[in-house]
């Protein structure tokens, strides 16, 4: 294996990191097979590592491209794998989330799935639409808010801070998908 496979690889870990954290997040939920009633004990540990494996995925988004670029080992597999990564990490805490709290989640977590589902059906009418800065941001602001969540969950003071945070991303998501939207529209003339 060749060092300009690493980049890929901690990208791979990504998507690996992210089932793990969605089965977290489920077996805190009840989803998934784990004792009956709960300990708030075990409800929180397993928050807690989904927590800290989310963290991690999300420190790939970047040593990814910082590898990347430092080994000058980008690739097509690359260009396209990091944004699926992105996204599959993003539906994993969602969906994983909405098991613990559907309530919380579900509105800002559905609009932010459903745009990154609007975005990918633009792209597929073969405009190319380069990501952004301002999509990039879209992405911390998702994985920021996102863990500020899980967090709120093993910490309640953090409650209403997550709360606002997930919103905010909520906002900059929709306004990417419009942005991307106007640009299709603009090609398409």
């Amino acid at each position: 294996m060749s060092i300009k496979a690493l980049p890929n690889i901690v990208t791979s870990a990504r998507i690996v990191l992210a089932v793990l954290v969605f089965g977290l997040l489920a077996a805190a939920g009840g989803l998934w097979p784990a004792p009956r009633g709960m300990e708030l004990g075990l409800h929180q540990s397993l928050i807690l590592i989904a927590l800290i494996l989310f963290l991690v995925a999300a420190l790939t988004d970047f040593v990814d491209g910082w590898l990347a670029r430092k080994l000058n080992a980008q690739s097509a597999l690359g260009v396209m794998l990091d944004p699926i990564a992105d996204k599959i990490a993003v539906v994993a805490a969602v969906i994983g989330l909405c098991t613990t709290d559907a309530a919380l989640i579900a509105w800002p977590g559905a609009l932010m799935l459903m745009r990154e589902l609007f975005v990918a059906g633009l792209r597929e009418s073969g405009i190319k639409l380069a990501v952004t800065k301002l999509a990039k941001w879209k992405t911390t602001a998702q994985l920021v808010a996102l863990a500020s969540i899980m967090a709120s969950h093993i910490w309640p003071e953090l409650g209403h801070a997550a709360f606002a945070l997930l919103w905010v991303a909520t906002g900059l998501t929709l306004w990417t998908g419009a942005d991307y939207l106007l640009k299709t529209l603009k090609a398409l003339r």
